[in-house]
C-alpha cells in the first residue's frame, strides 16, 4: 500500500469513528504514520484531503456503474440506479455523509460523475420519447430526491422506518419526469427528444455555429411544455 492510500484509508476509518464526521490533520498524520509535510505534499489542506477520501470511498461504486451493461429499458436503469444509490448511501454512511457535507468545500469529482452517469440514463429516457420535462431538469430532480432520501435515512432512521419509503418516493419521482401516455398535456416535449438525440448525433451538413443555434431554439421551446 502507497503513502496515499494509507492516509486516505486512515482518514476513512477516523471519519467511520466520529460522530460528528469531522476528522483533524495531526489524527490522520498518526494513524496513517506519516508527518504533516508528507501529508501536504499529498493534499494542498483539509479540504483537498476530504474531497479525495470521498472519491476513494466512492471509487467501487462507480466502478460497478461503468461497468454496468444499459438495458433496452431505461427507466428500469433508473429504478435500479436510484436503488444501488440508496444501497451504497447506508452501506457507507461516513463516506456519504461528508460527499454532501456543506462543510467540505470544494465538490468531490466523484459527484460530478455520479451526475454525468445520472444525466446519460436521463438522456436516454429523452432519446426514447418518454421524458416530459427537460434533460437537466430530470437530472437534477432525481438527484435531489435520490440524495435527500439517502440523508434522511442516515440521520433520521428513527423517523424513516417504512420499507416501502424508497420505492414510493422513487416512482413518484419518475411519474414527475416520465410519461407513457400519448396525450398532449402528459407528452414528452418534441423539442426535448429532439435536441437529446442532436446531442448525441449532430445534424449532418451543419456547421459548428449552426447545430449550436438550433440547440438553442430547441432548449427555448422546452419551456413552453415543462
Amino acid at each position: 500500500m502507497n503513502t496515499e492510500t494509507r492516509i486516505l484509508e486512515a482518514a476513512a476509518a477516523l471519519l467511520v469513528e466520529s460522530p460528528a464526521g469531522d476528522i483533524s490533520i495531526r489524527a490522520v498524520c498518526e494513524a496513517a504514520q506519516v508527518g504533516a509535510p508528507t501529508l501536504y505534499r499529498l493534499f494542498e489542506d483539509k479540504d483537498a484531503l476530504l474531497a479525495a477520501v470521498v472519491d476513494h470511498g466512492f471509487e467501487q461504486y462507480l466502478a460497478s456503474k461503468r461497468a454496468a451493461v444499459p438495458s433496452e429499458d431505461p427507466v428500469r436503469d433508473l429504478r435500479d440506479g436510484w436503488d444501488s444509490h440508496v444501497a451504497f448511501a447506508l452501506a457507507q454512511p461516513a463516506c456519504y455523509k461528508l460527499m454532501y457535507s456543506p462543510a467540505l468545500a470544494g465538490r468531490p469529482e466523484a459527484a460530478r460523475e455520479a451526475h454525468r452517469m445520472l444525466t446519460s440514463v436521463i438522456e436516454r429516457i429523452a432519446v426514447a420519447g418518454r421524458l416530459s420535462v427537460p434533460v437537466d431538469r430530470a437530472a437534477q430532480m432525481v438527484m435531489a430526491a435520490n440524495v435527500g432520501l439517502a440523508l434522511s435515512l442516515l440521520y433520521r432512521p428513527e423517523v424513516n422506518q417504512d420499507p416501502v419509503l424508497s420505492d414510493s418516493m422513487r416512482e413518484a419521482v419518475i411519474a414527475a419526469i416520465t410519461t407513457r401516455a400519448a396525450a398532449p398535456d402528459t407528452a414528452p416535449s418534441p423539442a426535448t427528444t429532439l435536441r437529446t438525440r442532436l446531442q448525441q448525433t449532430p445534424p449532418p451538413g451543419f456547421t459548428p455555429v449552426e447545430a449550436a443555434l438550433l440547440h438553442e431554439w430547441l432548449g427555448r421551446l422546452e419551456k413552453p411544455t415543462s
